[in-house]
């Protein structure tokens, strides 16, 4: 059941008559059926506020409020992430959860509109929604509603657990949940996210991502310069210490240099960076007191991360040295390695089966082809790709995988779902939102094209409603099924070693009383005497 075993084949469960539906299962389907009209405005909702990580204020708000009107028991700000819940319906045996993510991504502010335009009101660098997380956690929220429909109708026992998740592009909310506790109670989670494709991952999961800010002050520039005979200290001219800004560019350019030997040149890593502050801008004559840089990367190992950490703590020790600064360290997030489970995947795909793909329109098509027009390409009568809209098996998606990693690598990638997966037996799952044909062998779209779909109901609601019925389905599969169920915890305490706690379990990377780096200069909508806009003013035309 491990690593190069492979367990019992959908196509298996399919000839025993698994993908028969029950009559609890027929009526989370028709549910999503019945209540399209209400998903597809919720997401329109969430998508319109565009809210970036860690201030989804509003987007977080409009869950906590649906899900009460629905009966759901609501606790804001968990883990002390004022942008984070937990909703809770039902009660006893088996505990079920999944999540909703909401945060948008700085840079992409786009209408849904078939040409390059942002939102009104802002420019292209305000935030705007990309994967889309938007229907991520619209298509969570339509499996949880349709389960309790199951609940409440056919007398289920069980507890219905849908967690907020903000912060997700820099993986911030899930570890801290997880290092907090609120995930040992699971007997299994669904993880779902938007995709290309129709599937669920098997043995190959997504890998590490951590994430630091190294802060750099200059606490005492006046002695920096020791005059010599009649020189004088201070003024414009006064041997100014180097401080803060010359440590975030010593430690930009350092990194970049040493980066070519942190680790070999292959296992799909990455590393990037973002300056969060860099002095005040209003005094020349004054030394930059304070700056600051977030570094992120994304391993296939937790051997791989820590290897990067120890450069980079290192860089920046000598760099502050070199400035004159003082240096802090503050994480933003540690994350594990996924862990598989593949009688989860199999439940999981199961549904898939019985669902079929996402199913995309004429309205959609013409979308589409306005699009590719407006690029100067010629409309297809297909804009979108073969694959967007079929299901591909586990076993052939894996495949695929396969022949672009090492030959050792069992994780690419990164995402925080990850740390749900080390608490109860979890699947990874994917519905797919209309991908553009490419005209030619190497063509890519602009980002900006995919972002428009993500907001236009045609190109988005199916892969929401699809992926809502797998997961409502799966869940009900989950409260009815113990035999099935057991199968999967089997799987999890082999993998662990025992369960939470047993010889091969990874504990949560942050500590317990972690607190989440909510109060750092992340970017964000603001409101001043001149209005509500984004932190960068749109700029005069």
């Amino acid at each position: 059941m491990l690593v190069n075993a492979k367990s019992r084949s959908v196509e298996r469960r399919i000839e025993e008559g698994f993908l028969k539906i029950s009559t609890e299962k027929q009526t989370a389907l028709n549910w999503v059926d019945a209540n399209e009209k209400m998903i597809s405005r919720f997401d329109k909702k969430i998508w319109g506020y565009a809210e970036p990580a860690w201030r989804e204020y509003k987007s977080a708000a409009a869950y906590c409020k649906l899900l009460e009107d629905n009966g759901f028991k609501v606790t804001r700000g968990t883990g002390g992430m004022p942008t984070a819940f937990l909703a809770k319906y039902g009660e006893g045996k088996p505990v079920l959860a999944t999540y909703a993510e909401y945060d948008a991504v700085p840079g992409t502010s786009q209408k849904s509109v078939p040409h390059r335009e942002p939102r009104d009101g802002l420019n292209r660098w305000a935030a705007g929604h990309t994967d889309p997380h938007s229907a991520l956690g619209t298509t969570a929220l339509a499996g949880v509603l349709a389960a309790k429909e199951a609940i409440d109708k056919h007398g289920l026992k069980g507890t219905l657990k849908l967690f907020g998740e903000p912060a997700e592009k820099v993986c911030g909310s899930k570890p801290v949940h997880a290092a907090w506790g609120y995930f040992d109670d699971h007997d299994a989670s669904i993880c779902y996210h938007p995709s290309g494709v129709n599937t669920a991952l098997n043995e190959i999961q997504m890998g590490a991502y951590w994430s630091v800010i190294f802060t750099f002050e200059c606490l005492e520039p006046e002695k920096w310069f020791r005059p010599v005979g009649p020189m004088m200290v201070g003024g414009h001219a006064g041997g100014r210490c180097p401080a803060a800004l010359d440590a975030i560019c010593l430690m930009y350019t350092t990194t970049k240099y040493t980066k070519e030997a942190m680790l070999p040149h292959s296992a799909y890593w990455t590393l990037n960076e973002f300056v969060m502050v860099a002095g005040q801008c209003t005094s020349d004559n004054l030394p930059p007191r304070i700056g600051q840089i977030q570094y992120a990367w994304r391993t296939p190992t937790l051997e791989m991360a820590q290897q990067i950490f120890h450069v980079l703590e290192n860089n920046a020790r000598h760099v502050a040295e070199i400035a004159f600064c003082r240096l802090t360290i503050r994480w933003v997030t540690k994350t594990r390695v996924g862990l598989p489970n593949n009688a989860m995947t199999e439940i999981t795909y199961a549904n898939h089966e019985i669902v079929g793909p996402p199913r995309y329109g004429d309205k959609a098509k013409r979308f589409g082809r306005e699009i590719q027009k407006n690029l100067g390409l010629d409309p297809m009568e297909d804009p979108f790709t073969e694959t967007c809209q079929r299901l591909i098996k586990p076993i052939d998606y894996e495949k695929g995988q396969r022949s672009t990693l090492e030959p050792w690598q069992m994780h690419f990638g990164a995402d925080d779902y990850v740390d749900y997966t080390w608490h109860s037996p979890s699947v990874r799952m994917f519905t797919a939102k209309a991908v553009l044909r490419p005209p030619k062998a190497g063509f890519v779209y602009p980002h900006w094209a995919s972002n428009a779909m993500a907001g236009f109901p045609e190109t988005i609601d199916p892969m929401i409603f699809a992926g809502g019925k797998v997961i409502g389905a799966t869940l009900v599969d989950l409260l009815t099924n113990p035999t099935e169920l057991n199968k999967c915890r089997r799987e999890f305490e082999e993998r662990t070693g025992g369960g939470i706690g047993g010889s091969k379990w990874v504990p949560p990377l942050l500590p317990k009383d972690f607190k989440a780096p909510v109060d750092m200069r992340w970017p964000e909508y603001v409101t001043t005497e001149r209005g509500e806009e984004w932190w960068i003013p749109t700029p005069s035309e």
